[in-house]
């Protein structure tokens, strides 16, 4: 072998860091501009996500819970019998209970303002002593028979009695039909 002496191997020459150029400022916004149009998209889809998750809990919750149908009572004092006046219909609970009260000779009868024909509100005239419905002309004598137009029978009376402190008390849930023969019923009339 040969006598030369061995030398140890060199360091390795050092690698000079690669020169990066600089990103051109197109380039950068043109990224930015990416990463804003996702983040926009991605929190709508969020959003969207959200809303429709929450519409359909407060859809289930709705569900949980009853309906509830705050009417008003179906009977009502009306008042002493003497408060209504011989051969007049009373109008004052027209609004507030659909009831008007009339006081003939013979007693005291509440009758129901809703028309026999479609569920109109006929009206009073106390001129030609009748109660007119406005929508299809039906006509009802003070008594509540039917005499003209399309309603197929009579106004409807409701139970009435005297309470305990002697007033009026009209009774909306029971309700009585001429056609029937209930008018002779003795809770679809007051005696004074």
């Amino acid at each position: 072998m040969s006598d030369a002496p061995v030398l140890p191997p060199a360091p390795p020459a050092p690698n000079p860091k690669p020169v990066i150029p600089p990103k051109p400022a197109a380039g950068n916004a043109v990224s930015q501009e990416r990463r804003q149009f996702i983040f926009t998209w991605l929190g709508l889809a969020w959003t969207a996500f959200a809303l429709a998750t929450g519409t359909a809990l407060s859809t289930v919750l709705r569900f949980m819970f009853p309906n509830v149908l705050f009417e008003p009572k179906t009977s009502f004092k009306a008042g002493r019998p003497d408060d209504y006046e011989i051969g007049k219909v009373d109008e004052r609970w027209k609004e507030k209970y659909g009831v008007w009260i009339v006081r003939t000779l013979e007693g005291i009868y509440a009758l129901s303002v809703v028309c026999t024909h479609l569920g109109c509100t006929p009206n009073w005239l106390e001129g030609e002593q009748k109660f007119k419905c406005p929508c299809h002309g039906s006509g009802f004598y003070k008594t509540g028979i039917n005499f003209e137009g399309p309603a197929p029978r009579p106004l409807e009376r409701l139970r009435i009695s005297l309470a305990d402190d002697g007033q009026v008390l009209v009774d909306k849930s029971k309700k009585f039909q001429q056609e029937k023969g209930e008018w002779n019923d003795p809770e679809s009339f007051l005696t004074p």
